[in-house]
């Protein structure tokens, strides 16, 4: 695996991770030779974002979201009890659950937050995204995850899982919303999308229609994009905002991976390494960069030249086009 110099590394954008799920220290930051938007996912993690962005201006970029694996501590409408909101949830208007749903349930329901609405969510989202009126802060980590189930305690290692999952018109409510003021404010959207393809190409066609115009005025990142490679050529065919990320650490666990870069369009393809600690993002975009160097036979920038042909481009300056081109709005159409 080729390394870069630091350079190169300065140009690469590693476009989705999650450092905050780990102590950072300021050293590492200073070590920080790449730049990184940093997710959140869930109410209590929104300001751990915002404030590693205002304390980094010039390697973080800030994406504000509720990832899908929380949606369930968000209720679409006001919150009458806790119990009331999870039990609609996950035991739905089965007034006689079985047994063993019923004392899961009950087990389960000490340990969950109390529920915030969406529109709490709303509000929040807009506050950190007026913050940062003028930067490039995105939408994210945000999604639809079909298998997901509801943990005891998300944070336990191991993790002892519930039968419960999130249901997906919960989930799309949710998305929906948040996709919507990503329009209105022009935030590009960092999107998880596990096992439900179909459900997300509908989604974007219904969201295409529903704003008109102003849908091609943001931009969308099919994260650790797991889809079939036709599925997602033909999404990029039909929607040409929406760009595709790749990573080793989500990626590489899969047969498509190889497929998935081979198949992108070369001006819609972003890295990432979707890693929980900002030691490790630099050594999983490195790996993935090789990787895609080596599939599209892109040439490994072992120096940065300031002025090259495009003919002549390597993989660094080819993706960091890419990302540029995505923040910008605009499509380099290389096909």
């Amino acid at each position: 695996m080729a390394a870069f110099p630091p350079r190169v590394l300065r140009h690469i954008v590693d476009v989705h991770c999650h450092p905050t799920d780990s102590p950072i220290s300021a050293k590492s930051m200073e070590q920080l030779e790449i730049s990184v938007c940093a997710m959140s996912t869930h109410h209590g993690d929104q300001s751990m974002v915002r404030d590693l962005a205002l304390q980094n201006p010039a390697k973080v970029i800030p994406c504000f979201g509720y990832h899908p694996w929380f949606t369930h501590r968000i209720s679409l409408r006001p919150v009458t009890s806790k119990s009331e909101h999870y039990r609609r949830l996950f035991l739905g208007d089965d007034a006689q659950p079985s047994a063993e749903s019923a004392s899961v349930f009950e087990e389960l329901l000490p340990l969950l937050p109390e529920p915030i609405t969406l529109e709490e969510v709303i509000s929040d989202l807009r506050r950190n995204f007026e913050l940062f009126s003028s930067t490039t802060a995105m939408l994210g980590e945000v999604g639809l995850d079909k298998p997901y189930r509801v943990a005891f305690d998300y944070y336990a290692s191991p993790r002892r899982l519930t039968p419960f999952t999130i249901p997906l018109d919960h989930q799309l409510s949710i998305l929906e919303a948040q996709i919507d003021l990503a329009v209105e404010l022009r935030r590009n959207v960092s999107f998880h999308s596990v096992k439900c393809p179909q459900v997300t190409v509908d989604l974007l066609n219904k969201l295409k229609q529903k704003h008109g115009p102003q849908w091609d005025n943001i931009r969308v990142d099919i994260h650790s994009c797991s889809m079939n490679p036709q599925v997602m050529v033909d999404l990029q065919k039909k929607h040409h905002n929406v760009f595709m990320s790749l990573s080793t650490t989500i990626n590489g666990r899969s047969n498509n991976l190889n497929a998935l870069v081979a198949a992108c369009p070369p001006d819609r393809l972003l890295i990432e390494s979707d890693f929980n600690t900002i030691e490790g993002c630099t050594e999983r975009c490195v790996e993935i960069l090789n990787l895609v160097a080596r599939i599209k036979r892109w040439p490994i920038e072992e120096e940065w030249a300031d002025e090259l042909d495009k003919g002549e481009w390597g993989v660094v300056r080819r993706i960091e086009a890419n990302w540029k081109a995505f923040i910008s709005g605009e499509i380099l159409q290389e096909h």
